[in-house]
């Protein structure tokens, strides 16, 4: 009986601990990399999304003359604004829904004199300002 526990072989703890840091340190370097490219992939989304809402709005330009109001906003695109109305618009929305940006906040969008719009998204941190996946992603800027 002794024979057969001699010839045993198994892994130390030490070996194991070590193969434990390896594959942590291997998890860690992946796991640094995923998240860098999902943060870049959220803002190359957000221009995207900033240029085909844009695309949208002059398409809805093209209908009525206008850009729609501030107040109006983005939901011109989906239902026939109140206030100056168009008379072209439809008889399908330009828009299926009112679009939020990959950070599931609504963009903003500005127009003061129905002939320059701004639509902006506010970034990772949802404020104004910021730097980096942070900073504000702005129709001027594209």
């Amino acid at each position: 009986m002794g024979k057969l526990f001699k010839n045993q072989k198994g892994m130390t703890l030490i070996e194991i601990m070590i193969v434990l840091v390896i594959l942590g340190t291997i998890g860690t370097v992946l796991v640094t990399k995923v998240i860098g490219n999902l943060k870049k992939a959220r803002f190359n989304e957000a221009k995207i999304l900033i240029s085909e809402t844009g695309k949208a709005l002059d398409q809805f330009y093209t209908d009525c003359g206008f850009y729609p109001t501030s107040e109006q906003g983005l939901n011109a695109l989906v239902q026939n604004p109140t206030g100056r109305a168009c008379p072209n618009w439809g008889p399908e929305s330009y828009l299926k829904r009112v679009p939020k940006d990959p950070w599931n906040n609504p963009l903003a969008y500005t127009c003061s004199d129905g002939l320059h719009y701004v639509i902006k998204s506010f970034g990772a941190d949802r404020q104004e300002g910021g730097e980096g996946f942070n900073a504000d992603i702005s129709s001027e800027d594209l």
